[in-house]
């Protein structure tokens, strides 16, 4: 057994992690007690990151091989490396020649590490000459990265994670932090222990597990955080509040934002954002009053048409109360994927060039010309993400090369994505796992390395640089990103009959030197780095300018910033309503966010199948009132739809919505959730409209209505799957989801795989289609046993092997799969129920009780378990919330191990009754 020291690839917290393996495979993780960002926490998903690299998953789902289709309309086949990447290349020769440099574009992805960033940006900017580059950072951080230029001078989080230590006010906006960063909501939770003075506010549409925990709410109305931070300023102002001498030192703009905000007053802006005008003031002077005061956003700010625009304003509000440069205060933008920091660091997206440089300046491009050894970096502006699929299906663009990322989920308005893939003449999709939505579109497949296989570095969201380092080799023939970038390249350049190579390199280590270089005079000056210190030091933070002995903690401590005139900028930000407001036909503001266990498209995530028990299945959350008032039951199937398509979700009343609005967890698409009409998943729904300084999609938000659907036949089916079988039955059964109205399918066990599929239609399903789909789940032959009911449509199919439930179709009839699926979990025999497992009765039998939802994942505790444990526990006189929780975690372990289960506990700690004691 051997130990590697690495860095967890989810969120931007950056998470270290070791790595057991035995050679051949990762046999287990565990959080890394030195690294700075963790000290060894992790989270339900880093904490099972070695399911997701288990061989006999990976040989169901990994690219192993090259892909080549060489004639539209014909089958992909395998194909070497050589052979492949030549016809790449000649394919990029005849476009660039015949339509120019601007017709071919690159989509890539925070995933990716800084050293395999920086070679897609060169070879795109730097050999090709086109800016046609941009990531799916797009989608998440391009917002964060317009409110600190436009603000701040440079697009770095001037706060570190110590900062939350020192603070005396947490400020959370647009984000579930307890579910989205749960790593960083532990520590705020240890430093409110701490320090019982420490106050928390979160600003949310809806009352997550992380505004349950605020010490002050407010349910603010989708889109109105401009006229909230708006709100605020202008009571720090009218109680004296703001920081005059600092604003005058060390600021510029403030006397045309401070007209602005005088409009924004407390009637008004309680009024515009749906809260108490009461909670607005107590937000405003907690925030002026406090000596230090922190705030952490994220989405809820970003993936919006004024997206930047809420940026400015939030940053405002520190600028002008002066909460910012010192020990726990300042503006912090939470980052989305791993890398996001780190692909900014290097230019990825299509504005940028390498250490933060601006496309838009001469210098700017002149400099890294000479870096790179050509004569000119192009100065005519890349296409975005979104106006990147735009002019792919206008025909602008006619090669597309995707990198670890899946725009056939990610993006919104996927009708016109989708088209977009369709037109391209040539798509090329370079990516670790085959199952993909965007892998059907490809006429290229290049299989990389992912996880546990890459070496190089990361960046999280308080600028620390994090080594990562390889566990075990690729599987099959699988490629670091670098190197296939590097290969294309040569080749290339051979065909383009360049003389010598901008792409030297044989190790990870020669890129980052020269992205290194590159940062040298710059904000995130890194020139005192080195891979040997990264090793021998651990991670470190920039700046770290050459002579450093370490990198800054926090910055703009002296108040210089770095803007021409050396000084921080106010935005003069006004409210604009959202892109799509909600209309007498799309009453209802549909809002999208993450789940606790799964992460983006759940490539990776949806491989390890307790990450489904918490949220089993694709819903939408709806508020029992506007449920009722549709006369829609909980399950009950509804049509969500937007201007721009349509998708049927199971519907469930959450007790966090509030009237007039809905909730789907972003990471459902096709591969999870389909059926005749297409669909395409939750952003078959959302909108494409753009911020107009950052360019990020309004992801956010989106004007819906939601009808019961009328579909009464349904079917189910969910069984054990053999581990060298379960996912490849998943992924086989996607044809046949797009057969029904509405199909969905997951994966849920534990020690077992097991596979859930779930359908409904207007009518009976052909008796051969429903025949194939139990044959994969092995429903057939002499073990079999049936009961069906032609005349009503319904049947019970149940195959017993060792006595034991290993598979179960219901159809028609469907109200027994709860108490079914549960025996069938919990591996009990069946012997003792005789004909009850044929009898068409819903009830369970006697002495079958339910478990209910799974609440902590880590050690497969139920909600039920958790209720009747404390109702006993109260009972025996132990009252304090506290000491309750205390106890019930002492005695079950729930939230003991990654801690994500924690503000779920006091949620149900907190409901009355208690469950269980009804």
């Amino acid at each position: 057994m051997r130990e590697t020291k690495t860095a967890c690839c989810y969120c931007g917290v950056g998470c270290g992690v070791i790595v057991e393996s035995d050679g051949e495979r990762i046999t287990g993780v565990r959080g890394d007690p030195q690294h700075p960002a963790n000290f060894g926490r992790l989270c339900s998903k880093g904490s099972t990151l070695h399911l997701t690299a288990n061989p006999v998953l990976q040989q169901q789902v990994r690219a192993l091989h090259p892909e080549l289709r060489t004639a539209r309309g014909a089958p992909r086949a395998p194909a070497a490396w050589g052979e492949t990447l030549d016809f790449i290349a000649r394919r990029f020769v005849s476009t660039i020649r015949e339509h120019g440099p601007d017709s071919v574009g690159f989509y890539i992805s925070g995933q990716l590490l800084t050293e395999d960033y920086y070679v897609f940006n060169k070879l795109a900017k730097g050999l090709i000459g086109t800016n046609n580059i941009d990531t799916n950072s797009r989608l998440c951080m391009s917002s964060a990265v317009a409110g600190y230029k436009q603000t701040l001078g440079a697009d770095a989080p001037p706060v570190c994670y110590e900062d939350i230590d020192h603070a005396d006010l947490i400020f959370i906006a647009g984000s579930n932090m307890a579910y989205a960063h749960p790593v960083l909501y532990r520590r705020v939770e240890e430093a409110r222990r701490r320090n019982p003075s420490l106050r928390m506010i979160v600003a949310d549409p809806r009352r997550t597990d992380t505004a349950r925990d605020a010490d002050l709410f407010l349910p603010i109305l989708p889109g109105t955080d401009v006229a909230l931070f708006n709100g605020m300023l202008h009571v720090c102002l009218w109680e004296g509040l703001v920081d005059t001498a600092y604003i005058d030192a060390h600021t510029e703009g403030f006397a045309e934002l401070k007209r602005t905000v005088r409009d924004y007053t407390p009637a008004y802006v309680a009024e515009l954002c749906g809260i108490g005008e009461d909670d607005l003031i107590r937000a405003a002077r907690w925030f002026g009053q406090a000596k230090a005061a922190l705030s952490f956003y994220c989405q809820g700010l970003n993936q919006s048409s004024s997206g930047t625009a809420k940026n400015a304003a939030l940053i405002n509000l520190h600028l002008a109360t002066r909460q910012i440069g010192k020990p726990g205060a300042g503006p912090f933008s939470l980052t989305g994927q791993p890398n996001a920091m780190g692909g900014r660091e290097v230019g990825g997206l299509s504005n940028l060039l390498s250490a933060h440089r601006d496309m838009a300046d001469s210098q700017h491009r002149a400099e890294v010309a000479r870096l790179w050894g050509v004569e000119s970096v192009p100065a005519t502006p890349g296409k975005t993400a979104i106006e990147m699929f735009e002019a792919v299906r206008r025909g602008e663009i006619r090669i597309l090369w995707i990198v670890c990322t899946n725009p056939a989920q990610s993006l919104p308005a996927q009708r016109m994505v989708r088209e977009a893939l369709e037109k391209a003449e040539l798509v090329i999709v370079q990516e670790a796992y085959r199952t993909t939505a965007t892998v059907a579109y490809a006429d290229v497949v290049l299989p990389a390395t992912t996880w546990g296989e890459k070496e190089g570095t990361v960046t999280n969201s308080e600028r620390r640089i994090t080594r990562v380092n390889a566990v075990l080799p690729g599987p099959g023939q699988a490629r670091h990103d670098w190197e296939i970038a590097v290969d294309f390249a040569r080749r290339l350049e051979t065909m383009l009959e360049r003389t010598g190579t901008l792409f030297p390199y044989t190790t990870t280590e020669q890129i980052w030197n020269e992205h290194r270089e590159s940062t040298r005079g710059r904000d995130l000056d890194i020139t005192g780095l080195s891979y040997r210190i990264l090793e021998q030091q651990g991670p470190q933070q920039w700046p770290f300018p050459e002579g450093a002995a370490q990198g800054r903690k926090r910055l703009y401590e002296d108040g210089v910033y770095p803007t021409a005139s050396g000084r921080a900028r106010f935005v003069d930000t006004a409210y604009q309503p959202v892109a799509e407001p909600v209309d007498a036909r799309y009453p209802l503001r549909l809002t999208t966010g993450r789940l606790r266990d799964q992460w983006h498209g759940m490539s990776r995530t949806g491989t390890v199948a307790q990450l489904f028990s918490h949220a089993p299945e694709p819903s939408v959350a709806m508020a029992r009132v506007d449920m009722e008032r549709r006369l829609i039951a909980d399950g009950d199937l509804v049509h969500v739809t937007s201007r721009r398509g349509s998708q049927i979700l199971p519907a469930f009343a959450g007790d966090d919505m509030r009237a007039g609005q809905a909730f789907i967890a972003m990471h459902w698409g096709e591969e999870y959730l389909s059926g005749r009409n297409g669909g395409f998943g939750v952003n078959a729904l959302t909108l494409p409209a753009l911020c107009p300084a950052s360019k990020q999609p309004e992801l956010k938000h989106a004007a819906v209505k939601i009808l019961k659907a009328e579909l009464p036949w349904r079917f189910v089916v969910f069984g054990w799957s053999p581990p060298e079988q379960a996912l490849a039955l998943q992924a086989g059964l996607r044809p046949l989801m797009r057969r029904f109205s509405y199909a969905s399918c997951t994966l849920f066990g534990r020690e077992k795989n097991g596979v859930l599929f779930r359908a409904a239609d207007d009518y009976p399903a052909d008796a051969a289609l429903l025949d194939e789909i139990k044959a994969r789940f092995g429903i057939m032959g002499a073990q079999v046993l049936r009961y069906d009911d032609r005349k009503r449509g319904h049947a019970r199919h149940i195959l017993v092997a060792d006595g034991r439930l290993a598979a179960v179709a219901l159809s028609g009839d469907i109200s027994a799969e709860r108490w079914l699926k549960e025996y069938l979990e919990a591996g009990q025999p069946v012997a003792a129920l005789g004909r009850l497992l044929l009898m068409p009765s819903a009830a369970a039998p006697q002495g079958i009780k339910p478990r209910g939802r799974i609440v902590c994942n880590c050690f497969n505790v139920a909600e039920s378990e958790i209720g009747n444990a404390a109702a006993e526990l109260s009972r025996q006189g132990i009252g304090t919330a506290a000491a309750l929780l205390a106890a019930l975690q002492q005695r079950l372990k729930c939230g003991t191990s990654c801690g994500s289960c924690v503000p779920e506990l006091r949620k149900v700690l907190a409901s009355e009754p208690l469950p269980g004691l009804g």
